[in-house]
């Protein structure tokens, strides 16, 4: 009578590791012939077709966030809500360290990609970043930024007379 129990246990201990295995396995990759159910369709894009079997690096999409940034018929206003909205992307994308940190050219550098995910919010080659790699507001005055923690940034702009801490000065303190 043992035997027989210690033997259907043992069976059901395997039929459960069977099973388990079974639902964990890997799903091996479709054969290139096959079409998964539930691809996208792919917009057409200029250039040559490739070979769909190939590992395609598919560029990303260059960020239109910053595209308003210091337009003319645009307020220092709005170029400050507009960064401060940049920043507010950044941190939801980096829940654990927040605000970029450094100097105006290192958080200029996390914008505009040069961070773990990569993430471009502003173009390398927007024409509010100098030649310095620094993020200027529309009269060519890099922004002052100062993080107050790591979900808080204050950003200012010297203003029309590019000096910063006078009366000019436009101020994004959220």
């Amino acid at each position: 009578m043992r035997s027989q129990r210690a033997t259907a246990i043992a069976l059901a201990l395997l039929l459960a590791g069977v099973l388990l295995w079974l639902t964990t396995r890997s799903v091996t990759e479709p054969s290139p012939q096959q079409t998964p159910a539930a691809a996208p369709a792919t917009p057409a894009r200029d250039g040559p077709a490739k070979d769909s079997r190939q590992s395609t690096s598919v560029p990303p999409e260059r960020s239109t966030l910053a595209d308003a940034l210091n337009a003319p018929d645009k307020s220092i206003t709005d170029d400050l809500r507009l960064v401060a909205g940049l920043l507010e992307t950044f941190r939801s994308n980096f829940l654990q360290t927040g605000n970029p940190t450094g100097t105006n050219a290192e958080i200029t550098a996390a914008l505009s990609g040069q961070n773990r995910l990569r993430l471009a919010l502003i173009p390398s080659d927007h024409p509010a970043i100098n030649r310095d790699g620094e993020l200027c507001d529309r009269w060519g005055s890099p922004f002052f930024f100062h993080a107050e923690s790591a979900h808080r940034m204050d950003i200012r702009s010297a203003g029309p007379d590019r000096k910063l801490w006078s009366e000019d000065d436009a101020v994004y303190s959220p």
